[in-house]
């Protein structure tokens, strides 16, 4: 059986800068490994060390320990290697504004090494590709948030690179653009290109990522597909609105952990057994003879995990997630 390599492996990954106050660790020891054809994302606050993660990857910044591997190269013993073969788009724009969206795909494809005979019909190719056809030899002045971050993300393809790193791809995008991209990075994946995605937008990572590793204060502290993380975090409950306070009174007195909101004449009460949880909240309304004006179920999302995993200084690895 021919076992595939990881498309991205770290192992002990350190980093750390210097000042004249002290050196701050930025990655404390991250094991990370990304499968190929994947979205893997980085999730974390500002200051998390994702950025720091990537650059290294990129090979931009040289680690301070541990090992680090992109497409089976070493990123400080044989970084040409990974250079060819990944991709970078970064949280700002990389595009020359003095030239039109034709002419940075152009100059890439020179700087990539391109054969002449072929830049033409590949500048054509991600043009139609990133619905920039009627743009192509617009100046960048005219382009929108969004007209800019596809074309720099048609850049990073104009060589069809095997993995692609997306350091906060849609950072400032309006919602329509940011599904834009959402569609582009579905449709890479789907010909087999592997992703490293770093974000601070939750809804995304779980839109678009096979596997989420929670970074925070440089270490992983949360590994596992967006479902497996979710279940980690309790917060999942039933909530219950009642028509006035006489029922919510009725109510709050069945459930003791119930969470009471006032306002809202609503109880949220606990929801650990899922299905037999709201039956049995339901069967003992119904037996009080108290009725629910309406009813609703929430589970925990990727913002209970944000929170709940991080902003703590110290924290161990969350333990029981497949690796």
């Amino acid at each position: 059986m021919t076992m595939v390599s990881p498309a991205i492996e770290l192992r002990g990954l350190r980093k750390s800068f210097g000042n004249k106050v002290g050196n701050k660790v930025v990655l404390d020891g991250v094991d990370l490994t990304v499968s190929c054809g994947t979205v893997s994302a980085l999730l974390g606050p500002n200051g998390a060390g994702k950025t720091t993660a990537v650059n290294i990857l990129t090979t931009l910044v040289r680690p301070g320990g541990g090992s680090a591997t992109v497409d089976g190269c070493d990123v400080v013993r044989n970084p040409d290697g990974v250079r060819a073969a990944i991709g970078l788009t970064g949280q700002f724009s990389a595009v020359d504004k003095l030239l039109t969206g034709e002419e940075n795909l152009r100059l890439m494809a020179r700087l990539r090494h391109l054969p002449a005979k072929r830049v033409k019909a590949r500048v054509a190719e991600l043009l139609e590709q990133f619905d920039l056809v009627e743009a192509a030899r617009k100046p960048l002045a005219t382009y929108s948030g969004g007209m800019a971050r596809r074309l720099d993300l048609a850049m990073t393809l104009v060589d069809t690179p095997r993995i692609i790193f997306l350091d906060e791809p849609t950072t400032g995008l309006d919602p329509r653009s940011r599904h834009t991209m959402w569609d582009i990075v579905r449709e890479l994946v789907a010909q087999g290109t592997t992703v490293l995605l770093t974000t601070q937008y939750l809804d995304e990572a779980d839109e678009l990522a096979d596997r989420i590793a929670v970074l925070d204060g440089g270490k992983i502290v949360a590994e596992g597909t967006p479902d497996e993380l979710k279940r980690l975090v309790p917060g999942g409950h039933i909530r219950l609105q009642f028509a006035d306070a006489q029922a919510l009174n009725s109510a709050a007195a069945l459930f003791a952990e119930a969470v009471r909101k006032d306002a809202a004449l609503s109880l949220e009460v606990p929801n650990r057994f899922g299905v037999r949880s709201l039956r049995s909240a339901l069967d003992q309304l119904d037996g009080a003879g108290i009725e629910v004006a309406d009813l609703s179920i929430h589970t925990p999302d990727l913002d209970d995990v944000f929170f709940a995993l991080t902003g703590r200084v110290e924290h161990t690895r969350t333990e029981g997630i497949p690796s």
